[in-house]
């Protein structure tokens, strides 16, 4: 039992914003780690198919904004964190993560530069011990941080391209495309994450309705259904407290393996050099016969014995129920999954 994964969001209290995007006709307020935004606006597999042709955009209001500011920014983030950041350009996305010291994943940084600022969404509830621990490090460095999620806020739109002149600053995401320097913990090649198109635009908190415009609204579980399809970690949910970037396949966008020294770089690199993870994400096709679905953390058995637990759960518009889950390394490729009763037919992602 003490090898499979335990499931936690995050450690800081729920945000208690309110988006009035929830006062749109039929919106439905999401729940936990989404709270404050609209889970769905009355039809989510519309919206889901909406969002996949392109069309639709997502509230996301809810996530944490955090800037950083001064003429050392770039290479001050770039000393602490796993990505490669000295000279990143302007409008220039790029994903980074901040490591414990024995290399687990704490924070999930979706960053991009101006110029002047260095703009980074975490996940809601998350820019407060980010930013703690951000004035911790500056030292007698040139950089302020500043949480100004009260200001700022986010959206999601199925664009996969940086933000042009003239348009809100957005990190585009850069998954499953590898970032540098860096490898893939799959060995897929026709990987699904290259349908999903993804960014997130940053506006002022005051002209959120104004950015929608007369743009569809799609709400959280289409999001998040096209991202459990793209097998797409998200930090609370593919993570918990040990989760190292090898075992989500989290290398390949915001992991540069030889760069400079950085908190949890021994780790990164003597598991990619001497070893294999202990632990594997995998994607779940569920028996959809039934009504109910398995709950995020819920076990995931084999012959009754516990082997991992499931991470993310959703409906695909297309595809049916899916799920991720994170399992021991070693449990084999054709073990019959159960989760809640439910059967869960397995495919590989990060590799055995």
């Amino acid at each position: 039992m003490t090898d499979s994964p335990a499931v936690t969001t995050n450690t800081e209290p729920a945000t208690s914003w309110r988006s009035p995007l929830l006062d749109v006709h039929g919106a439905v307020a999401d729940q936990g780690p989404d709270a404050g935004v609209a889970a769905h606006y009355g039809d989510p597999l519309r919206e889901q198919r909406l969002l996949a042709e392109g069309l639709a955009v997502v509230d996301l209001s809810h996530r944490s904004v955090v800037t950083v500011t001064g003429p050392d920014r770039l290479s001050w983030l770039h000393s602490m964190t796993t990505q490669t950041l000295t000279g990143l350009a302007p409008r220039v996305s790029a994903e980074s993560l901040v490591l414990s010291p024995k290399g687990h994943i704490e924070h999930d940084l979706h960053m991009v530069d101006d110029g002047e600022t260095t703009w980074i969404t975490v996940e809601p509830g998350t820019a407060g011990s980010l930013v703690a621990w951000l004035d911790s490090m500056r030292f007698m460095l040139r950089v302020e941080v500043a949480d100004v999620t009260a200001d700022h806020a986010v959206l999601g739109e199925p664009v996969r391209r940086e933000s042009a002149e003239g348009e809100p600053l957005s990190w585009s995401d850069p998954w499953p495309d590898l970032a540098g320097d860096t490898a893939a913990y799959s060995t897929v090649v026709e990987h699904p994450g290259r349908e999903r198109d993804w960014r997130e635009v940053i506006v002022p908190r005051s002209e959120l309705q104004g950015a929608v415009g007369d743009r569809p609204l799609a709400g959280t579980w289409a999001a998040e259904a096209l991202r459990v399809a793209a097998w797409r970690p998200r930090l609370g949910f593919e993570t918990d407290h040990r989760t190292i970037p090898h075992e989500v396949d989290w290398l390949r966008t915001a992991v540069h393996l030889h760069k400079g020294c950085y908190r949890g770089q021994e780790t990164i690199a003597r598991v990619h050099n001497l070893g294999r993870p202990p632990r594997r994400l995998v994607f779940l096709d569920l028996d959809g016969s039934g009504h109910v679905l398995p709950e995020r953390g819920a076990e995931l058995e084999t012959g009754g014995r516990v082997v991992g637990r499931v991470t993310s759960v959703a409906r695909h518009f297309e595809d049916g129920p899916i799920a991720l889950a994170v399992i021991k390394r070693n449990t084999p490729l054709d073990a019959e999954l159960v989760a809640s009763g439910i059967a869960a037919s397995q495919t590989e992602i990060v590799t055995r």
